[in-house]
């Protein structure tokens, strides 16, 4: 089978919806979005071979949002602060260590 592209696409859900029903982008997820993208340029992982880091409406996991996904190992993150995107970028993205604090359980949906 030939390797994918990307190493990794990672998708962050960053729609809004309308109040009072809970969505991504009430939880500062264009900023954490953003602050992935310059890490990822930082550390040179972008680009064929590497990460694309890709924004996404609604992935349909409001509840335990802000959330993105990673794949192709289709694991979903729930993370607070850049500290959490940080974790999965240096454990996940570029040791591939799942970071099994932030997991999503499979429970969580909209």
């Amino acid at each position: 089978m030939e390797p994918s592209y990307f190493k990794h696409h990672v998708f962050f859900c960053l729609n809004q919806r309308d109040q009072p029903n809970e969505c991504c982008a009430n939880h500062q997820a264009k900023a954490s979005f953003q602050h992935c993208k310059i890490r990822i340029k930082e550390e040179g992982l972008n680009g064929q071979g590497g990460v694309r880091i890709n924004q996404a409406g609604c992935l349909d996991r409001c509840a335990g949002g802000p959330v993105l996904v990673v794949y192709p190992e289709a694991v979903w993150y729930s993370y607070v602060d850049q500290h959490d995107l940080d974790e999965i970028i240096d454990s996940h993205l570029k040791q591939g260590q799942i970071v099994e604090r932030l997991r999503l359980p499979d429970s969580v949906g909209r």
